[in-house]
């Protein structure tokens, strides 16, 4: 399953040392059958006019470290490590998240199964279509009425959520969904706040004391 990071920073902070971290983290995570965070990644960074700047790539996270000193200082930016779910669905840069529009960035992982959303949805990969929907719903609404819209109507068209970890970034801050009925941490997200700086990462690293996310609530950060 993906991994990503969202980063809140009160100071404007440039992501190289944060990317490095998460790389080697992305590098030695497993998930239980085995897979890895290798099918590529992306980055976005919010800029002072409340758009992004991204960058998406088809190389692992960890294999690109001589890009991180490129990305300027942010007070937010959101990364993500892809593991895609079938082999067919590989070597495709549109499929890389954070996916970006209305100056939003979301990034989603998770292990849903029976999805049907009652119409076609724009996207070939389940990532897309959820993405497509949340575009749908409660258009006007804020960032955090359109995440509780998006999980109401995914609540209704899965026959089973395994695992559902959401998250937005917006201008009106970063929001994190989690929620799983499997064993073991590695569905968890977990969170880790200093006094300059807040970020909800899919899994610990190394410098920050991290701790399990709330679940099956939208936290605000």
């Amino acid at each position: 399953m993906c991994r990503f990071l969202m980063v809140e920073s009160r100071p404007a902070i440039r992501p190289a040392d944060l990317l490095r971290r998460f790389a080697g983290m992305a590098e030695r995570s497993r998930s239980e059958d085995g897979d890895r965070q290798g099918d590529g990644w992306g980055i976005c960074l919010r800029n002072e006019n409340g758009g992004w700047r991204g960058y998406w790539s088809l190389r692992p996270v960890w294999e690109e470290e001589e890009t991180f000193t490129s990305f300027p200082a942010a007070h937010r930016f959101v990364i993500h490590a892809r593991s895609a779910s079938f082999p067919g669905h590989r070597g495709k840069l549109e499929f890389n998240q954070p996916y970006v529009a209305d100056k939003r960035a979301f990034v989603f992982n998770g292990l849903l199964k029976g999805v049907s959303a009652g119409r076609p949805l724009p996207g070939e990969i389940g990532a897309q279509k959820i993405w497509s929907l949340f575009g749908t719903l409660n258009p006007a609404g804020s960032s955090r009425d359109r995440m509780e819209a998006l999980l109401r109507k995914l609540e209704t068209s899965c026959r089973e959520i395994s695992a559902l970890n959401l998250g937005l970034a917006s201008a009106e801050g970063l929001f994190a969904y989690c929620r799983s009925t499997a064993s073991g941490a590695y569905y968890r997200l977990q969170a880790a706040e200093t006094p300059d700086l807040r970020m909800v990462c899919s899994e610990p690293f190394f410098g920050f004391d991290f701790r399990p996310l709330e679940t099956g609530v939208i936290v605000r950060l």
